[in-house]
């Protein structure tokens, strides 16, 4: 297999994960902005790799499996820090609804990539929606300059939040049958 420009990002995505972690551990005046910004970047490159997979026709299956590997340890680990730093419990509910559905449906997607029925369950335009505001959501958080940015990151997490209930009830009703067939 040969290696293209959006299987680098996404490899450049995992490469960053390190870093993230570093620079929100790190303390200093600036620790917050490189923190927001290191996800920012990765979050780009979510972007950026999934365009030019399709526009260069350069969809490969390892880029396939790879990409949203990187976008859920990404995102979670963001999650899990974020519930750290604010240690309160209007961050933790939103925060295990968004990871608890990422395991939900990657093994809904996986199931029915068993029975031959993956396309079922392909990204919506839900889902797209919910991981621009959670991204936006996140960056927000993370940065923290200001109340005004916290409080915009916290309204973008609830929303974001409301998104994946609604992305993940519409991914399990376009299931339902195939989920329910032996219950009959």
């Amino acid at each position: 297999m040969k290696f293209n420009v959006p299987i680098y990002l996404t490899l450049f995505r995992l490469i960053l994960i390190p870093f993230f972690v570093l620079s929100f551990y790190i303390t200093g005046e600036w620790s917050a902005f490189f923190t927001a910004l290191i996800f920012l970047i990765a979050a780009f490159t979510d972007i950026l790799d999934g365009y030019l997979a399709r526009r260069l026709n350069q969809t490969t299956r390892f880029g396939a499996f790879l990409d949203p590997v990187a976008d859920k340890i990404m995102v979670t680990i963001a999650l899990i820090l974020i519930t750290e730093h604010y240690d309160t419990w209007w961050i933790t509910i939103p925060a295990i609804i968004m990871i608890s559905r990422e395991i939900i449906i990657s093994a809904l997607r996986e199931w029915m990539a068993e029975i031959g029925k993956r396309k079922n369950v392909a990204v919506s335009g839900i889902g797209k929606i919910k991981t621009i505001t959670q991204m936006t959501a996140l960056t927000w958080l993370l940065w923290r300059p200001c109340e005004l940015v916290i409080n915009a990151g916290l309204i973008a997490l609830y929303i974001a939040a409301i998104l994946t209930l609604w992305s993940m009830i519409e991914y399990l009703w376009i299931a339902r049958c195939d989920l329910l067939e032996d219950i009959k």
